[in-house]
């Protein structure tokens, strides 16, 4: 009999705010550096240096002995999500921190949405209040009519959907194999998907922009490892509602370092999408079927 592992809240709330703290650094780092690399590019540079720390896993990948199939789904998982990482660099330097924060909030959403259309999951009506609730949330935060929207807007918009998409394919795989080889994987065909795109693109990096780029694989790759300390920690219906920090500490960061101002109209509705991700966690956890991911397990 195996006996279940005890919880920890103090610790998983401080590891997720240690994950909130690297991603913070990695839209910090990503925003100072501009956008004088294509976006392709940039991701590409990225999971190059990301591609280091993925070489001690290269035995077990090859020990794998994976499916046609189970490539075949890692093949699209690595597509969607670099479509989502070259979304997410480009709306990173077009659009406010705190917009794009808030924005990555809808992943969840649409995760919860993509498992009732594919994963065959069913949706209570209190469930789906919270979804209309969370995408209402973007309403508040796009103001549609209201304000000028750009490309950045419409950008994140995709990322957040094509975010949601990659996690339900790991979700998929994630049952079949080690969690070690969906992430390689991911690292794996993101690398080799981006190649091309940046190629076409590609226009000589100065050597701050490759430093800065290697720091955000540092902290990307860092975030991750805490969020699975933080979930090893915790249930997800306690780290979850942390990961609203992120969105406070992004308002205060595009205030203070670039000058952007606060829309008190994002956090609102960066609120009411985390309220509503954080409602449909708990009800999962109630259920004991966790389909839901927290708010950063779907970031680059």
């Amino acid at each position: 009999m195996t006996t279940a592992l005890p919880h920890r809240p103090l610790s998983g709330i401080f590891w997720m705010v240690v994950t909130g703290l690297c991603f913070i650094c990695v839209t910090a780092l990503v925003k100072y550096m501009g956008p004088r690399l294509p976006s392709a590019e940039a991701a590409f540079i990225r999971y190059g240096f990301g591609l280091v720390f993925l070489l001690p896993a290269l035995g077990s990948l090859k020990a794998a002995h994976l499916t046609r199939r189970q490539w075949t789904l890692f093949s699209v998982r690595g597509a969607l999500h670099a479509m989502g990482v070259i979304l997410w660099f480009y709306s990173m330097t077009r659009i406010s921190i705190a917009e794009v924060t808030a924005m990555n909030y809808l992943a969840p959403i649409y995760v919860t949405i993509g498992a009732a259309l594919f994963l065959g999951e069913t949706l209570a009506l209190r469930r789906i209040i919270a979804v209309i609730l969370g995408l209402a949330g973007a309403v508040i935060i796009l103001r549609p009519g209201f304000r000028e929207l750009t490309g950045g807007h419409f950008a994140m918009l995709v990322a957040a959907v094509v975010f949601g998409g990659a996690y339900l394919l790991a979700k998929v795989l994630a049952d079949e194999v080690r969690a070690s080889i969906v992430v390689g994987m991911m690292s794996l065909f993101v690398t080799l998907f981006l190649a091309p795109v940046a190629y076409y693109a590609w226009i000589a990096p100065l050597w701050t922009e490759v430093v800065i780029l290697a720091a955000v694989a540092c902290f990307a790759t860092a975030g991750h490892y805490t969020m699975t300390l933080a979930f090893a920690a915790a249930p997800l219906t306690v780290t979850q509602p942390v990961t609203f920090l992120q969105l406070v500490w992004a308002t205060a960061l595009g205030a203070l370092v670039f000058a952007e101002p606060i829309d008190v109209w994002v956090i609102i509705g960066g609120f009411v999408i985390l309220g509503s991700v954080t409602f449909i966690t708990w009800r999962e956890a109630m259920l004991n079927r966790q389909i839901t991911p927290s708010a950063p397990a779907t970031k680059l």
